[in-house]
């Protein structure tokens, strides 16, 4: 295969089968994103199984619901931890920004 040929095989969209609890799906996804989607997919079937094996669930769709209610909670703490920890940096550079032009201020005051 060419290059040219290369390029436009991976243009296309792939096609993936992902297995989640004994269920076979066919997805069609950008060909650079199925390693993600394999590993997505491998990733929830995971969670659907811990779930199920709990056994406090029962049927696929409440399954389903439960472990998105889980991963959305996750998701929403992730994403604040990520806000408070930005908000913290950008404090610390400000207030180093603030010592470092503090500094200058009286360096080029004993200069003159």
């Amino acid at each position: 295969m060419n290059t040219a040929e290369q390029i436009k095989d991976s243009r296309e969209p792939a096609r993936v089968s992902v297995r989640i609890l004994e269920k076979e799906y066919a997805m069609v996804c950008p060909y650079e994103e199925r390693s993600a989607l394999l590993d997505s997919a491998e990733f929830l079937n995971a969670r659907m199984r811990e779930v199920r094996d709990s056994g406090k669930v029962v049927g696929l769709d409440r399954i389903a619901v439960m472990v998105a209610l889980n991963l959305a909670n996750e998701y929403l703490r992730l994403k604040a931890r990520e806000a408070r920890l930005e908000s913290e940096a950008s404090n610390r550079v400000k207030n180093l920004r603030e010592r470092v032009e503090t500094q200058l201020a009286k360096g080029q005051q004993l200069e003159f």
